[in-house]
């Protein structure tokens, strides 16, 4: 053995192992290495302590250990001495973590035991970073962490991290939302340094951002589309969703609070006629000649109470005024004849007279009728022509269908702020976007992900091509919560089973989740336990981290009693990229590329002019 090498194991060695009980393994520190930091080949290096890694030797095996505890023995051997001071000799207990081979490759997991009296080392640089290599040869890499004891710079693999769900959990204020946008930062950057154009053509990522943190300028990504949405001024952007986002029965009922057994009904006959007359060659032609053979037989109806009901009807369908802006009255030339229980225009009784019924106002009016090209005002009309059907039929209840149709009405306006009513447009305008929701309503802040998420989901996985979609979710408790009180069961159970198919699903056709939350208790068990990787900051709550420790099944009892006291910025990162929980330091972004969550300070608030 040459003397470099007896020198270099001099110096790193700090034990010896004492005890094997299973996994469980006992070295006793050498008396003279008792310093917190030495020097070695000039790098300061921390000496060994708990949360640190050792290297055991055993032939020509490195087996892997990690400190989780230390004791002290008393050291009998003073007592020969006559020092009357029993000095205690350092007892580290260790995990085996993983083992280098031979050809100085890392392997997570336990190949073999030590020996009692095997040697126990310190790792180099060389080695930790041997340790915590997560990339493949020909991988890429995200330089945007380093490791918590040592400092070192550590590298995340794109390939088993992003094209994975990802979980990023922790307090308000522990650092989840630079994480994020670390991540994703790093991730545009390196892959559009690689190809732009192929990058652009093949991955796109959609944030929703419920606060307005990453809606800035730099943030992410410089070329990227942001959605400014808002249900408080019309002035705020829309998002062009189309037909297929919002023409979807189980969308309709759940907007519309359906009931199961009258209301769904209705709506799903609505929706077939809405789709039969508008796969026409002449839809406005054709819906306007349904109302008309609808007004015929209203007009010769002898149920005056019936016929004043779908006159009301009528007057939801037809426009208020005519094409030179007057308005227009439909039944301002009608009269009840009460004799022959039947309407007459002027002396004109209007049973069984056609020509008559064909110049009242609101026969003649029907020419006036059009679409509006917003999407939910077109199927309100077609749902009061399918009532004027269905009542004409004796075969629905003005009490039991107007409610549906009154709660489509209302969430009108709010869908109206933000969606394009176009029929057809494409969300990604650029392969980056980031829709903030700051400022829309509580209910719009649940509808608008799922809307969205539902519609480019479907539309990715019907024409896949071998593309990404990466669906960002920040501050997911908002719309994955299993525990709103505010909305009904069905709506909830609706949102969850949407989110958990993409979830469970979506792998397969390149769709991968990233959600980011401070309450992983409040999100829904399915979705928790489905990600593939986990960056855990500071957590307290009891609860929260109870679903951590069922979720992450493969974190070990030292790392997860830690995740109450990491300091800001650090978090324990653990799942399918990398072999072993790993304690990283998430390196900050430069100040103009974060997102906007610091926390102001009094100081400096006092400090500006």
């Amino acid at each position: 053995m040459s003397d470099v090498r007896l020198q270099k194991e001099a110096v790193l060695r700090v034990g010896e192992v004492s005890g094997v009980t299973g996994r469980r393994i006992l070295v006793t520190v050498d008396k003279d290495k008792n310093l917190s930091e030495l020097f070695y080949d000039g790098d300061l290096l921390r000496n060994i302590a708990v949360g640190s890694y050792m290297d055991i030797r055993k032939g020509f095996v490195s087996l892997i250990g990690k400190v989780e505890g230390e004791n002290a023995n008393p050291d009998t051997s003073r007592f020969e001495d006559g020092d009357p001071v029993v000095r205690g000799r350092r007892v580290l207990s260790v995990a085996l973590v993983g083992f280098i081979d031979r050809g100085g490759r890392f392997y997570g997991g336990t190949k073999e035991l030590p020996l009692v009296g095997n040697e126990a080392f310190l790792l180099t640089r060389e080695r930790v970073l041997q340790v915590h290599n997560l990339i493949a040869e020909d991988g890429i890499a995200l330089h945007i962490a380093t490791s918590e004891y040592e400092g070192y710079d550590i590298a995340l693999p794109v390939d088993g991290l992003m094209n994975s769900h990802i979980a990023i959990f922790g307090n308000t204020g522990s650092g989840k939302s630079n994480t994020l946008a670390t991540l994703y930062q790093h991730f545009v950057t390196e892959l559009r340094a690689i190809n732009h154009q192929r990058f652009n053509d093949n991955c796109r990522i959609i944030l929703f951002d419920f606060n307005g943190e990453y809606a800035h300028t730099d943030c992410i990504a410089g070329d990227k589309t942001v959605y400014n949405l808002s249900t408080r001024v019309n002035t705020g952007d829309t998002v062009p969703l189309g037909n297929a986002g919002l023409l979807d029965l189980e969308m309709l009922s759940i907007i519309s609070d359906a009931t199961e057994k009258t209301q769904k009904p209705f709506l799903r006959r609505v929706l077939s006629r809405y789709e039969a007359v508008m796969s026409g060659n002449d839809p406005i032609g054709h819906l306007r000649n349904i109302v008309r053979q609808q007004i015929t037989q209203i007009l010769g109806m002898s149920d005056k109470v019936r016929a004043d009901l779908l006159l009301d009807y009528l007057r939801q369908v037809l426009p208020d005024h005519d094409q030179n802006g007057d308005a227009v009255e439909l039944a301002s030339d009608l009269e009840w004849h009460n004799t022959t229980a039947q309407y007459k225009r002027g002396q004109e009784y209007l049973r069984n007279n056609l020509p008559a019924i064909q110049s009242t106002v609101v026969y003649s009016h029907v020419a006036n009728l059009d679409f509006e090209d917003d999407i939910i005002a077109d199927f309100v009309t077609f749902s009061y022509v399918q009532l004027i059907y269905d009542v004409l039929a004796n075969r629905a209840q003005n009490e039991h269908i107007a409610p549906v149709i009154n709660k489509l009405r209302s969430k009108q306006s709010d869908i109206r702020k933000v969606f394009n009513p176009a029929v057809h447009g494409d969300v990604f305008a650029t392969n980056v976007v980031v829709v903030n929701l700051n400022d829309v309503n509580l209910e719009m802040k649940k509808t608008i992900p799922l809307l969205l998420c539902r519609r480019i989901y479907q539309e990715h996985k019907t024409s896949f091509q071998g593309k990404t979609l990466n669906i960002v979710v920040d501050e997911a408790h908002n719309i994955l919560s299993t525990e709103s009180s505010r909305e009904t069961e069905s709506w909830k159970d609706y949102r969850l089973e949407t989110f958990e198919e993409i979830i469970k699903e979506g792998r397969k056709f390149g769709v991968f989740v990233t959600i980011a939350s401070q309450r992983p208790n409040d999100i829904s068990p399915t979705i928790t336990s489905q990600a593939h990787n986990y960056f855990i900051h500071r957590l307290i709550n009891q609860k929260d981290l109870q679903s951590i420790a069922s979720a992450v099944s493969y974190i070990d009892k030292l790392t997860e009693e830690s995740i109450p006291t990491l300091p800001t910025g650090t978090c324990i990162f653990s799942g399918m990229a990398g072999q072993m929980p790993l304690k990283l330091n998430i390196k900050a972004l430069e100040h103009t590329l974060q997102p906007k969550s610091t926390t102001l300070r009094f100081a400096s608030l006092l400090s500006q002019n």
